[in-house]
């Protein structure tokens, strides 16, 4: 056999991502981390459907709708791209929180145990931010973890650029926890905090061209 018909036996079965339409230009584990994470935004566009009724903090439910707005259109330029492999018709965009920066930390005495709710009736804005935080952390998991496995250029920038938009939105409902209560953020004593920060030193740096 010539080395031209070795050539040619070799590459059968093979596509070059140049020479497929848009739509086949994905591999294997991409589809279904991809299918995973279109699955888990339509997850957490439920889950707000769901919760909206049982808001009775005014700050909550607009957080709630403002995230569900946007991630709405999230999950029609996922599906762009998921379906023709090419650039979505609406780009990514960048969402911008309106909560302060201000952490409160320490914890306050006296709090109550939490237990398992037994009825709907228990369902309070603490529970239904802990949902939604949820619902933000593991998207942002599941995304980057799509974005690591995904060979289409196209569909691992779209994301990739929804990551820090998943993270901005639960450090806003961190933030609000935080500000009532429900989310407290212990310390350590200051000799520790000193020490531990304190255990690094800076390394010598070369150009980088």
């Amino acid at each position: 056999m010539d080395q031209q018909n070795m050539n040619q036996n070799q590459m059968q079965g093979k596509q070059v991502s140049e020479n497929m339409p848009g739509m086949m230009n994905h591999g294997g584990h991409e589809l279904f981390d991809a299918h995973e994470v279109i699955g888990g935004v339509i997850g957490m566009l439920d889950q707000y459907k769901m919760y909206e009724q049982h808001v009775q903090d005014t700050e909550l439910k607009s957080m709630m709708q403002r995230h569900s707005n946007f991630v709405t259109n999230l999950y029609n330029t996922m599906l762009d791209t998921f379906q023709t492999g090419k650039d979505p018709s609406q780009p990514t965009q960048t969402y911008n929180m309106s909560q302060s920066n201000d952490v409160i930390y320490g914890m306050k005495p006296g709090g109550q145990p939490k237990k398992p709710i037994q009825s709907m009736n228990e369902i309070s804005d603490e529970c239904i931010s802990s949902f939604m935080m949820s619902q933000a952390k593991g998207l942002a998991s599941h995304m980057t973890m799509a974005a690591l496995e995904s060979t289409n250029p196209v569909m691992r920038r779209v994301f990739a650029d929804s990551i820090p938009n998943m993270i901005e939105m639960a450090y806003e409902i961190f933030l609000y926890q935080n500000k009532h209560g429900y989310y407290q953020v212990p310390q350590l004593a200051q000799n520790d905090m000193t020490q531990l920060m304190q255990s690094f030193a800076k390394a010598p740096q070369n150009p980088i061209n």
